[in-house]
């Protein structure tokens, strides 16, 4: 597998967020566009294959296969940069400040949102024969599963905002671990078992993320759910993305930085080595 220890891979995480912070913004619409794309994508056939089947938990297993293709191609998804690029700013890399960091998740936002949007119109057209017949059972599905997250919450109230609030946490606990997991491995099978287990107990645990959302929901309504854009932005979407900023900020990443990046004894050697001077951020 060529285990990378957390000291080893610390500073990749930070590089990450920094080359994020400083791409270009096409470059960065694209990749987030795709990534959008291919969530999406892997949202739907999780759903085919759990209606198809039966069996929750067989979708689940193999929904982490759009996870790991998009990271693997390079693309972005809002959840992980929620995660990486705080951490150059926090470091205080040159250049990287809140400005960039701000540019860097709205672009990202835009970009997935239409990207997922995008697989929901040309599944919506799969699902009802190009919209000349009912939704077939997986549309159905679909349409179901945005009622009951929307709605559902709604009906409970504020209980309702607390639960949708903390999923949207702890999936982002989940998403953040398999983004750094996949930094404990040089290779891509060790890369991809690492990032396979914490997405599959984040999509069986019912956690709310908010790519997925950007298609389940969309798709919902435009397959007949009983529901509205607003009950979809108010009831999902604006509380997932606060909720998933927060679980990003909170979790594996910054504990890592924390823990073994921010105390090694190496970070300071190696800024020495280089002949500069180094302030670590307190």
């Amino acid at each position: 597998m060529s285990y990378v220890t957390p000291q080893e891979f610390a500073t990749k995480m930070i590089d990450a967020g920094e080359s994020k912070i400083f791409m270009s913004t096409k470059d960065t619409f694209i990749r987030a566009y795709m990534a959008g794309a291919i969530l999406a994508l892997a949202a739907a056939f999780a759903v085919t294959v759990t209606v198809n089947t039966g069996q929750p938990l067989v979708g689940a297993l193999l929904f982490p296969v759009g996870f790991c293709m998009l990271y693997l191609l390079g693309f972005d998804l809002l959840t992980g940069v929620f995660t990486l690029v705080p951490l150059a700013v926090l470091d205080k890399r040159p250049g990287c400040d809140m400005k960039g960091l701000l540019r860097n998740w709205g672009l990202v936002f835009v970009g997935n949102f239409a990207g997922a949007m995008t697989t929901a119109v040309f599944m919506a057209i799969i699902f009802t024969m190009g919209f000349t017949e009912e939704p077939n059972a997986i549309g159905q599905k679909i349409g179901t599963i945005g009622e009951s997250r929307t709605l559902g919450y709604a009906a409970a109230g504020m209980g309702g905002m607390l639960t949708l609030f903390i999923r949207a946490v702890m999936c982002n606990w989940m998403v953040s671990t398999g983004v750094v997991a996949a930094m404990m491995s040089t290779s891509v099978s060790g890369k991809v078992i690492a990032m396979w287990m914490p997405i599959l107990v984040f999509f069986y645990m019912g956690f709310e993320h908010s790519i997925v959302n950007m298609f389940l929901f969309p798709s919902g309504i435009m397959l007949g759910g009983e529901f509205t854009w607003m009950d979809y932005f108010i009831w999902n979407e604006i509380p997932t993305v606060i909720g998933n900023l927060v679980g990003g900020l909170t979790f594996v990443g910054a504990m890592i930085y924390a823990t073994h990046y921010k105390t090694s004894p190496k970070r300071g050697l190696a800024k020495a080595a280089q002949g500069g001077t180094y302030a670590p951020a307190e």
